[in-house]
């Protein structure tokens, strides 16, 4: 029983790994079609979105299956618990990648990605922080984790910046305001994400020491 459970739990981790790599492809296609308004990329990356809940439902069916047929211990049951946690992460965070996708293919007006500065800035390190919080779970890392944790001030701050840069837009050009909300709500999209790897992080530390925002749950 126990090695049928620890193959089982092989499989459920190496799902988790794929579907980080699909979300991670989703965020770098989408800042490639945001920087060179590659509209054909944006739609692939809304049709790819699939794929990603695809994967979030097949790792919640062997998650719930595990703990039904296998009674896991607790350290067994943190490890299953963070699982289901953690793909809902991330594909939340796939959503927000098809959300800025269909934004970009209403775009018309050209080298939009550089109107608003901060925003390149904000996508990169939004990117960093899912490809690192992904790697910290992977390789069960807290180091990493919380250095993504604080990275999060910085996306919120990057937001701050972001909407009063929008403000100063549309005070000069009030024609604009339609098009700067689409950069306001990309922002917020992308500042979403930068929340969900947050949550990876911390759901990492639950599946370590049981304890998540200061409690201890299992």
């Amino acid at each position: 029983m126990r090695r049928q459970f620890d193959e089982e739990l092989d499989k459920l981790n190496t799902d988790l790994t794929k579907m980080g790599h699909l979300v991670e492809v989703s965020i770098e296609n989408m800042i490639d079609a945001f920087k060179n308004q590659d509209k054909e990329l944006a739609k692939e990356i809304m049709t790819n979105d699939r794929l990603i809940n695809d994967m979030e439902r097949t790792i919640e069916s062997r998650s719930f299956n595990l703990i039904l047929r296998q009674q896991p211990i607790a350290s067994d049951l943190r490890n299953v618990t963070s699982a289901l946690k953690i793909v809902t992460d991330l594909e939340r965070i796939g959503d927000q990648a098809a959300d800025i996708a269909e934004i970009i293919v209403s775009f018309e007006e050209k080298h939009a990605y550089r109107t608003v500065e901060h925003i390149p800035t904000m996508a990169k390190k939004t990117k960093i922080m899912v490809h690192e919080a992904i790697e910290a779970f992977i390789k069960k890392d807290l180091s990493t984790a919380q250095m993504v944790i604080k990275m999060d001030d910085e996306i919120d701050e990057l937001f701050q910046e972001v909407k009063q840069e929008v403000v100063e837009i549309i005070k000069e050009n009030s024609e604009r305001i339609d098009f700067c909300m689409d950069f306001l709500m990309i922002a917020k999209y992308l500042e979403r994400v930068g929340d969900h790897a947050v949550n990876i992080c911390e759901w990492l530390e639950f599946n370590q020491t049981g304890i998540v925002n200061e409690q201890r749950l299992i």
